[in-house]
């Protein structure tokens, strides 16, 4: 079998985090799976998605950038869905990336955006 169990981020402000992903997250389809003091489950098509804190945490920020996951890519539904998620997501906290070459940032035939959270996480919603 192949795909994806789960997909864990680690958060440093788990309120904020609540707020922004679960916004983008509730938007693509994915529905609350459940909740405990350190983080929260949103799942969808058999896999889901950790927002979590840890005591294991280190002190530096998320910077996608560095070696790592750069960013998790969504299906968007169709270039509609994807168009009304972009417009509404900087009144949830998300800041589009490359909004100068949206849709078709990653190339002429490929319809997507990209968002950037508060903290630095990456998030691509793709056209199906």
């Amino acid at each position: 079998m192949a795909g994806f169990h789960h997909v864990e981020v680690w958060v440093a402000d788990l309120d904020q985090a609540k707020s922004e992903w679960g916004w983008l997250l509730a938007e693509l389809g994915f529905e609350h799976a459940g909740a405990w003091p350190e983080g929260e489950s949103w799942s969808a098509g058999g896999a889901y998605l950790t927002l979590t804190t840890s005591p294991n945490l280190v002190d530096a920020p998320h910077d996608r950038r560095r070696p790592g996951v750069n960013h998790v890519a969504f299906h968007g539904g169709d270039t509609g869905r994807v168009d009304a998620i972009m417009a509404s997501a900087p009144q949830h906290g998300w800041r589009p990336l490359y909004h100068d070459r949206y849709p078709h940032a990653g190339g002429p035939t490929y319809y997507a955006g990209w968002l950037e959270n508060s903290a630095g996480f990456k998030a691509e919603v793709v056209a199906d």
